[in-house]
């Protein structure tokens, strides 16, 4: 199962975010970004419920993040070909 994480941080906050995240195993990649978000997670996990887990523990638990928007995909990339 992989979902997408839209994270909003305190200001100016983005980079100890990332350094808290960067250690946890289901983090497949962290891209910082202009826009309404500040970050965007990439996760992998094998079921909703560690999903769910990284989301709460890992990730909400951080006092600099604001707010977040778990997004959730249903299959496979499409190739952009």
């Amino acid at each position: 199962m992989k979902a997408y994480i839209l994270l909003n941080t305190e200001l100016e906050k983005e980079s100890e975010v990332v350094k808290e995240l960067k250690g946890v195993m289901e983090i497949k990649n962290i891209f910082i970004v202009y826009g309404i978000y500040d970050i965007i997670v990439e996760v992998e996990a094998e079921t909703m419920d560690k999903v769910k887990e990284i989301v709460f523990n890992k990730i909400r638990r951080l006092n600099i993040v604001k707010s977040t928007i778990t997004l959730i995909a249903y299959d496979e990339p499409i190739p952009n070909t």
